[in-house]
């Protein structure tokens, strides 16, 4: 397991897939606002990839982010599009409703920096958040990303366009936590 200050990240379990699905996946405006698509339910039982992890999949390392103290599943973080040539790769997390607002946030991306610019090698990490979304914006800037760029009107979310920011973190400017 990766351990941050507050959160772990670790394999998903079975068990945690009907949660998921249930806080996460199932929840039409925070999956409309998650995922690149339009929100589509899933079926109890399907392969969907956003739950069930295929470990031969090479481009995206998706994990499930417990609370340390007690070992709940508080949400899913993945390193997705990993680009092994340039060295890149791009961020995603999703808290379950009840747990935002607890700077767990921060924590995922912290640890997410430390697995891509330690143990994967890789040069740049990079998130793509919708503009209205400070709690992201908060937790990536507070690691050191810097925001590169807005994407105007480039996210259909429920009946409207949303603005996206493009934030990045070269391994260089990244500043790891003395405690990891």
């Amino acid at each position: 397991m990766l351990k941050g200050d507050k959160v772990g990240l670790r394999a998903r379990h079975e068990t945690d897939i009907p949660i998921l699905r249930t806080e996460l996946y199932d929840d039409v405006v925070n999956a409309s606002r998650a995922e690149a698509g339009p929100w589509r339910p899933t079926t109890p039982g399907s392969k969907d990839p956003r739950l069930v992890v295929d470990d031969k999949e090479q481009g995206s390392v998706p994990f499930s982010v417990v609370e340390l103290d007690a070992g709940t599943l508080v949400g899913t973080a993945t390193l997705w599009g990993i680009d092994t040539h340039n060295r890149s790769a791009h961020i995603g997390l999703g808290l379950l409703p009840a747990s935002r607002g607890k700077g767990y946030g921060t924590d995922v991306v912290a640890v997410l920096c430390h697995y891509g610019f330690i143990v994967r090698g890789l040069q740049r990490l990079q998130i793509e958040t919708l503009a209205d979304n400070a709690a992201m914006l908060r937790s990536a800037e507070r690691n050191g990303f810097v925001r590169e760029g807005v994407l105007r009107s480039s996210a259909w979310v429920m009946g409207e366009f949303l603005d996206e920011v493009l934030l990045g973190l070269l391994a260089q400017d990244w500043k790891p936590d003395p405690k990891a």
